[in-house]
């Protein structure tokens, strides 16, 4: 007789691991409720028991701490920049880019906004008064974030550099100007047609190329 294969379990997630699912699950929740979403809900959206985010996290006060960190973390914007393919129409370039942007600060709003609707910055106040704040390190992680997306921004200007009637840093700055300076809601995105009448006017100008002098 020959011996049954043995099985192999399937090798466990890292803590590390595990906290990025429990983030990922409380995310969209957290959008939805704010401070009042439960670990229990947490944990059911990510298919785990209760216990089990309780083994990498402190308690809940901490998950929101780091869906707050990754809800700012401009990381998966920054490589979607950069995956934009170059070979297509500068508009179409910047209209990417603008999609890659406004997702961002959406999600960002999103979970931002449905914290402190629910109270949370009066509790984090009370939490953090025994932690020093470190201004220095947040002010340079959010340098160092602004000036990564200027460069991808200014990335996707370059192949049309020769066409451009202002350089590459100022037009890029402009660009962001025109994105950032939009009114909205919290969560709330700019329709494309919007989008690209302001890429339009980035590009072309406000005046018809006819009654140009």
């Amino acid at each position: 007789m020959t011996e049954a294969p043995s099985r192999r379990r399937a090798p466990g997630m890292s803590p590390d691991q595990r906290r990025d699912m429990v983030v990922r699950a409380a995310l969209p929740l957290i959008a939805e409720y704010g401070a009042a979403v439960t670990t229990a809900q947490i944990a059911r959206a990510a298919g785990i028991g209760e216990a089990t985010i309780f083994r990498v996290f402190a308690d809940k006060d901490a998950v929101l701490d780091a869906c707050v960190a990754a809800a700012l973390d401009p990381g998966t914007v920054l490589q979607e920049l950069n995956t934009i393919d170059v070979e297509q129409p500068l508009a179409n370039r910047l209209l990417e880019a603008a999609d890659a942007l406004d997702a961002y600060l959406g999600r960002m709003g999103a979970v931002l906004g449905a914290l402190h609707a629910s109270g949370l910055p009066n509790r984090r106040g009370q939490r953090d008064r025994s932690t020093p704040d470190r201004p220095v390190e947040r002010s340079t992680g959010r340098d160092s974030a602004q000036a990564a997306t200027r460069q991808a921004i200014a990335e996707l200007f370059e192949p049309d550099r020769d066409l451009l009637r202002l350089p590459v840093d100022v037009l890029t700055d402009a660009y962001l100007r025109l994105l950032f300076g939009r009114t909205t809601r919290p969560g709330e995105q700019v329709a494309e047609h919007d989008q690209r009448q302001l890429i339009d006017l980035l590009l072309h100008g406000a005046v018809r190329p006819q009654d140009r002098q």
